[in-house]
């Protein structure tokens, strides 16, 4: 693999991509997290999703251990893990290739097609988990503040959908520091939702996908 894409992108961005033996040697620093269906793992500077990919390949491996032999458990466990790994990307190229990347894993292990519902399903989550923006100023590439799903799987093939402000979310550490200022405030104050969502099975995820505007895609 080319670790740069360009000169200019290493001056401009100090964009630098990791070899594939690294990435493995960093998550099996924390292998079983890697490897939990449900953990959480968010790159801050996804790229094309080095990182991510390789997390969701883990969880996958898992998925078919666990659940291999329900083609139901799988498929709906499988989406389950792709919920639970995030990303933000500076550059509109990376951005849009990590998202393909990501549904060409999650397609090829359950052998999916376009007008399959879960491939639109999964479709939708990468749009709302892999976002075009800035982790540092922690806004999209339009300026917007960066909003997270939370997703949850309530079995039954339903899921659970709450989003998150980021900018939130990152200050939490400091809110319930004992003897802060934000000290009084409750770990329900710090994680309340901007909004919830009726659970959802993944017919009607593929509905949403199709039918309802999604964030900002380069």
């Amino acid at each position: 693999m080319n670790l740069i894409k360009s000169r200019k992108r290493v001056t401009d961005h100090g964009e630098v991509f990791t070899p594939e033996w690294l990435v493995d040697a960093m998550l099996d620093l924390v292998k079983d997290e890697s490897e939990r269906i449900d953990s959480r793992f968010l790159e801050p500077a996804c790229g094309s999703g080095n990182f991510i990919v390789n997390v969701l390949q883990r969880k996958l491996a898992a998925v078919e251990c666990k659940f291999g032999k329900s083609d139901f458990e799988k498929q709906h466990y499988a989406l389950k893990a792709l919920m639970c790994i995030y990303g933000i990307e500076l550059l509109a190229d990376n951005i849009a290739e990590c998202r393909e990347n990501m549904l060409e894993v999650f397609t090829d292990y359950l052998n999916m097609q376009e007008a399959d519902d879960f491939y639109r399903a999964a479709s939708f989550v990468l749009s709302q988990n892999l976002v075009h923006g800035d982790a540092l100023t922690m806004r999209t590439s339009g300026g917007e503040a960066i909003t997270f799903a939370e997703w949850g799987y309530l079995g039954k093939g339903k899921f659970m959908r709450r989003d998150f402000r980021f900018d939130i979310l990152t200050h939490s550490s400091a809110f319930s520091q004992e003897g802060s200022l934000f000290a009084h405030l409750g770990k329900h104050e710090i994680f309340t939702p901007t909004k919830t969502y009726s659970p959802m099975t993944v017919s009607e995820l593929a509905f949403v996908a199709v039918n309802e505007p999604q964030k900002e895609t380069p």
